[in-house]
């Protein structure tokens, strides 16, 4: 009884000691030296960040492949470097034939069509979209990063605005450089 006693204690002690060390590795320390190292370590995980990762021409094109996406490339004469085209889909949303909702119905529809661009461009399948600047047919464009001219047509059809009818949707295949912005 006593062996299985003193075995006891000896576990004991040895998973206190484990759990000390335990608690001193993860305690911080804190004193002059901590900013200036948790400023080093901000600064390079901002630098990681920042910096894109960047894949070859030839696994960007593979990948956007492997996707469905339809794609070409061409080489910049002036800079050499190979430029991939892809496929996008842009919708233009023109005035639908409802549009006869009081005020309050048009403010809904409203918010609820933002919800949705905001949802299409946060999921990724969007990477544009905005209203013209005149009061004419055509009241807006999306431009959807979607491998298919059927998935752009679902995700543009299923806008709140397209739905009540205040909006129709007219899509067409477009095509732009891969990471090229705006300016």
């Amino acid at each position: 009884m006593k062996q299985v006693i003193a075995i006891l204690v000896v576990l004991l002690f040895f998973m206190s000691c484990k759990n000390d060390a335990k608690n001193e590795s993860s305690t911080i320390n804190l004193n002059e030296n901590t900013t200036t190292n948790i400023d080093s370590i901000e600064k390079t995980a901002n630098e990681i960040v920042e910096k894109p990762v960047k894949i070859s021409v030839s696994e960007l094109k593979t990948d956007l492949t492997n996707k469905g996406f339809k794609i070409f490339d061409y080489v910049d004469e002036e800079t050499k470097d190979t430029v991939i085209m892809q496929q996008y889909f842009i919708a233009f949303l023109k005035k639908g034939p409802i549009r006869g909702q009081n005020e309050e119905e048009a403010a809904d529809l409203q918010k609820e069509h933002l919800a949705h661009l905001k949802k299409m461009y946060d999921l990724g399948y969007a990477d544009i979209s905005g209203p013209f600047g005149d009061d004419g047919t055509i009241r807006g464009i999306t431009i959807y990063n979607v491998p298919t001219l059927k998935m752009a047509d679902s995700l543009a059809n299923s806008d709140p605005m397209v739905k009540a009818g205040r909006l129709e949707i007219e899509i067409h295949p477009w095509w732009a450089a891969k990471g090229f912005p705006l300016r």
